[in-house]
Order: C-alpha cells, then sequence, then structure tokens
C-alpha cells in the first residue's frame, strides 16, 4: 500500500511538473529569443537555448523604441487605477457586507450582473461619452474608470471582508468609534489579502490592457509599452530577436509583481472563496 501510494504520488507531481512545463513553454521560448543571435533564431533544426548568448537584441530594442517613455506612460497609467481600485472597490464592499440599509441586496445584483455585460456593448457608449467630454488622447478614460469600482474586485473583497467577524465591528461601535473609524483601523488592516490581490489583478488587467489604449491615445508620445509594442512589430516585424526582447522587457514587471504579491494573492484568493 505505501509503495503504490508513492507511485501515485510520483505520478501526480509528474503530471503536474509536464503540465507547469507546458504553459512555461511559450515564455520560455520567448525568453530563449531574446538572447538569440539573429542566425540562431531560425536554425534547423530549433534549439531552445542559445548558441551564444546575446543582449545586443536589448540594445537594438532601446534603439528603435522609446521603451523608457513607454514604461513610464504604463507605469503611471497602472499605478493611478490601482490606486482608484484601493480607494473605491473596499469601501463599496465594506457597504456591501457590513453596513445594513435598504437596497443592499438590489445593490449587490446590480453590481454582479453587470459582469455578465461583455465589454464590447458599452464599448461605443463609452467611447462618444468621453469624447463628449473632450477627454479623447488622454488618460482619463484609462485612468478614471478605476476609480468607480470594478464589479470583480468588489465582489471579491465582499466576500473576504464576510469572514470578518460583526462581533468586532459592534465591539467598536459601542467603544464610539465612527464608520470611517472602523473602515481605516478594523477592516482595511484585516483585508490586506483581499487588498493586495485586488492590487494585483488591477496592475495586471492594466499593464497588458491593448484595447483600451489603442482606442483612446493617438498621440505616440502617450503610448502605453502594449502599444508602442504593436507599432514596433509593425516596422521591424522580421526582427524577432529585438521583439521578442522588447516583449521581455514588457511581460517582467507584471511577471515579478505577481511574485511578490503571491503570498497574499493565493490568500486571498483563498479566503475570499470560502465563503
Amino acid at each position: 500500500m505505501a509503495r503504490a501510494e508513492r507511485l501515485r504520488r510520483a505520478g501526480r507531481r509528474l503530471a503536474v511538473a509536464a503540465l507547469v512545463l507546458l504553459f512555461a513553454f511559450p515564455f520560455l521560448a520567448m525568453l530563449s529569443t531574446a538572447f538569440k543571435l539573429p542566425e540562431d533564431v531560425f536554425r534547423a533544426p530549433p534549439t531552445l537555448l542559445p548558441a551564444e548568448w546575446t543582449l545586443g537584441n536589448f540594445a537594438t530594442a532601446f534603439e528603435q523604441m522609446p521603451v523608457w517613455r513607454y514604461l513610464g506612460n504604463t507605469l503611471f497609467i497602472s499605478a493611478a487605477t490601482v490606486i482608484g481600485t484601493l480607494v473605491a472597490c473596499p469601501l463599496v464592499a465594506y457597504s456591501l457586507s457590513k453596513l445594513r440599509w435598504r437596497g443592499r441586496s438590489a445593490l449587490l445584483a446590480v453590481v454582479l450582473s453587470t459582469m455578465m455585460l461583455p465589454p464590447q456593448v458599452t464599448m461605443i457608449p463609452i467611447y462618444l461619452l468621453w469624447n463628449a467630454l473632450n477627454a479623447g488622447d488622454t488618460y482619463w478614460p484609462l485612468i478614471a474608470p478605476a476609480f468607480f469600482g470594478t464589479p470583480f474586485l468588489i465582489f471579491m473583497i465582499r466576500q473576504f471582508l464576510m469572514n470578518v467577524p460583526d462581533e468586532l465591528i459592534a465591539a467598536a461601535r459601542m467603544d464610539g468609534a465612527s464608520e470611517l473609524r472602523i473602515y481605516l483601523s478594523i477592516v482595511l488592516p484585516l483585508a490586506r489579502p483581499a487588498l493586495v490581490t485586488s492590487a494585483v489583478f488591477q496592475f495586471v488587467w492594466t499593464w497588458t490592457d491593448f484595447l483600451n489604449p489603442l482606442i483612446y491615445l493617438n498621440d505616440s508620445e502617450k503610448y502605453t509599452l502594449s502599444i508602442g509594442l504593436y507599432a514596433f512589430f509593425g516596422e521591424h516585424d522580421v526582427a524577432w530577436g529585438p521583439l521578442l526582447a522588447a516583449c521581455v522587457m514588457f511581460t517582467m514587471p507584471a511577471l515579478l509583481i505577481f511574485i511578490f504579491g503571491q503570498r497574499y494573492f493565493v490568500g486571498g484568493i483563498s479566503a475570499g472563496a470560502l465563503k
């Protein structure tokens, strides 16, 4: 029995390792090609590791694309949307989970129903709205929506806050604490895993967003990395080494954010799922 159990565990681990390699292979191939010489990119038979490592592709990408400008634009937009998310979503989630008021359940149903609405349905009306506000070719259409809350993140934080004991909040009220004091001093510190999870989600969504910057940004000085990378691809569609070097630079910040926030990320997802 012990031998059979060890074999089953080994089989499960091998299956997991195979799945990890399968999903990681595109990233590994991109990373490898970014360090290959041009003549090694299409070598037959192909090799995963470069025959000779080079940083020339990164230098070419920096020379032919204003990486630092695009990086600064993307960081600014991503940081602003994360701030907006952390301001709006926990506040709404606290109201929907711990405050008793008429219509709370109906509003929650409305929030959840918006998650079922495809973004393509609202894309044109929202675009016309921003144009009417003379906000075209600005960052406002990319940043402002985060300050009104994201339905999925509101729901996730709300599910997390449902696990916070009501007795703890009731005790603070009996001691004379205001709702704002309870929210800032008790609820937000306890909700740290959910907040970090929301920040990671929002950062990755904004960092990798292609469609919205493509719709609203016309000035190349305001391009994000995703739009700049697309423009670079259009101009250098055969320079696979520099192109994938630019892709590596585009991917690494989001990957590092996820790695550093992984502990809170997994804890926030798990705690929200337990309710």
